[in-house]
Parts: C-alpha cells; structure tokens; sequence
C-alpha cells in the first residue's frame, strides 16, 4: 500500500469545503474521492445553488474512482464481515482497491483495514 495515497470520505470532503478543517489538517498525498462521495454532495437536496456550484468546481479537479467488479466484489466482503451500510462498504472497498488510505471522520470505520479516523 502506498502511504501517500488518501481516498477522502463524503464527510471530509464537506469539512474541506465548509472550511471546518484545512487541508493541511489531512495527510499530505494524493488524493481522491469514490463515485458514493460525489453523488452524496451532488444529491443533497437542500444544496444551494452557491454549495453546488462549489461542490461543482471542487468535484472538477477531483480524481473520482467509479465501480468496477474488484470494488464490488470487495464491497460484499465488507458489509458481510463489518455488517456497515453500502456506501460506506463502497468506499471502503474504494480504498483499498486503489491502495489508498480513508480518510474520515466515521469511528465507525476504524475497525476495517486502510482507515484513517480523524
């Protein structure tokens, strides 16, 4: 596993955004996000049109990882060994697909392998 690659969670993301955390506040490494993540901002309901188009222009330079069958099949895995909701299962899986640490703020995730609980 590479130590300077860091697949943020939809939480941290937020933090960044709402200025609630500094990016230096998180490992220095590459970063990116799963597709669960952009769909959680893009698909909140209540987001203004000034949190969309932010969300929009930091989704842009973001390295976002889709679904493939690796992913999934991990995924199931997951969810059957840490009984954890989907999305979180997803990203997770994300993670440790593409050698990545999570990053979060989920003390729920700590127990799975590749997690990072600030």
């Amino acid at each position: 596993m590479n130590g300077n690659k860091y697949l943020l969670d939809t939480n941290i993301v937020l933090y960044i955004i709402g200025g609630k955390i500094e990016p230096s506040d998180i490992p220095k490494g590459k970063y990116s996000i799963s597709f669960i993540t952009e769909l959680e901002l893009l698909g909140y309901s209540g987001l203004s049109f000034e949190e969309s188009r932010i969300i929009e222009e930091y989704l842009s330079s973001a390295v976002i990882f889709d679904i493939n069958q690796q992913i999934k099949q991990k995924t199931i895995l997951l969810r059957r060994k840490h009984k954890i909701k989907l999305p979180d299962a997803i990203i997770c899986a994300t993670a440790i697909w593409s050698g990545a640490r999570l990053v979060t703020t989920d003390k729920a995730l700590k127990s799975i392998e590749s997690v990072i609980v600030l």
